[in-house]
């Protein structure tokens, strides 16, 4: 990849001609020249250009999704109209370019990923009865919890069609056991609900949701591009490798921006994990370091089940201990190490554009701000 384009013309983002998959990567960039990293910004640009032709053609497929009547199909565009990063596509593009390239086939397996996230979101937010995705009314809010349930299922069967017509080789498998990992993830996730914080087993029972939940279809999204791309089986290994690595990356980005990050730009209320009750890992680490912080956070978190509000004055108690212990710069450091394993995993593959790609992904990752 050519490293010639000027920052500023990542104001093209705004062009009709660029895919709104992009506009994560153009953030970014906006990120590294306010913090004066010229090297990944110009990388950050090269990589906008040369996905730039897949996520349209992946973005003019998921219009394609059938819009019919029924409430549940309302209710599945509704989100999927919100838009979102595209992240798991892009590394089923980025995956494939590895081998042969962004054949039919793994444009369908970009899709089928996306559907499968954006059903697990329709899913989620019943359970944590959120009212707000990306900002906007959750379809829950709009259209009620059983259509938004149903909504994500139709979802699923949509994407697992889609698996199966791309005809790759065992990723249709693949997926079911990706999908049954999910719901146990889920479902440890909701266990934990209510039991005593700072526990033995926190931390393992953190990494078993992270990734399940989160770093699963990220693994799935790098095998299904590598396998499309007719990438060899050590290869589709190590770019398995790196699509968990990123995964639990991205979840310590989403931890840590849960207490500091801008609600305008994550479309997210702050503490929203700690009023669903969700352990992450910087109250977990905070709990290690200072135990009197369990009593604090387990009161706030009851208070939370009773009443459905969060207190003020609890959560900034929470987030001065997280502070004061480090959590959320150990957070951080979990993010940068798990940024050298993805990057280290991709050593089998070979030199060129698609590996270079698949770094300045994982760094630009740690840059997140939504």
């Amino acid at each position: 990849m050519a490293l010639s384009t000027p920052l500023a013309s990542l104001a093209r983002a705004a062009d009709a001609s660029t895919p709104a998959s992009t506009q994560l990567i153009d953030q970014l960039g906006r990120v590294c020249d306010r913090h004066g990293l010229p090297d990944l910004a110009t990388r950050l640009i090269d990589l906008e250009a040369w996905v730039r032709g897949e996520l349209r053609e992946f973005e003019t497929e998921l219009a394609l999704v059938n819009r019919g009547p029924r409430a549940v199909q309302r209710a599945a565009l509704h989100l999927i109209d919100l838009g979102g990063k595209h992240l798991r596509p892009m590394c089923v593009a980025l995956a494939s370019k590895v081998g042969s390239g962004f054949t039919a086939p793994a444009r369908q397996l970009a899709v089928a990923v996306e559907l499968i996230h954006s059903a697990t979101l329709l899913h989620d937010d019943v359970v944590d009865l959120a009212d707000t995705r990306r900002g906007q009314p959750a379809a829950r809010a709009l259209y009620g919890n059983a259509t938004s349930i149903f909504a994500g299922d139709w979802l699923l069967v949509d994407a697992l069609r889609r698996i199966r017509a791309a005809g790759v080789e065992g990723l249709l498998d693949r997926m079911l056991a990706i999908i049954e990992e999910m719901i146990l993830a889920e479902s440890l996730q909701l266990e934990r609900r209510g039991r005593t914080i700072g526990g033995p087993g926190d931390l393992a029972d953190y990494f078993r949701v992270v990734e399940g939940k989160t770093a699963a279809l990220f693994r799935w999204a790098m095998l299904a591009g590598g396998k499309a791309g007719g990438v060899d089986a050590d290869g589709c290994a190590a770019l398995e490798r790196y699509g968990l690595h990123v995964g639990v990356a991205f979840q310590a980005v989403d931890d840590r921006l849960d207490y500091e990050g801008d609600v305008a730009a994550t479309g997210k209320d702050l503490f929203a994990d700690l009023r669903e009750g969700k352990l992450t890992y910087p109250v977990l680490i905070a709990i290690e370091r200072e135990p009197a912080l369990r009593e604090v956070v387990a009161a706030l978190c009851a208070e939370v089940e009773a009443t459905g509000v969060v207190d003020p004055a609890g959560c900034a108690e929470v987030v001065a201990g997280l502070r004061r212990t480090g959590a959320l710069e150990a957070t951080r450091k979990l993010g940068e190490d798990r940024v050298e394993s993805a990057i280290a995993a991709l050593a089998p593959l070979p030199a060129g554009p698609a590996r270079d790609a698949l770094v300045t992904v994982a760094e630009a990752t740690l840059l997140r701000e939504a």
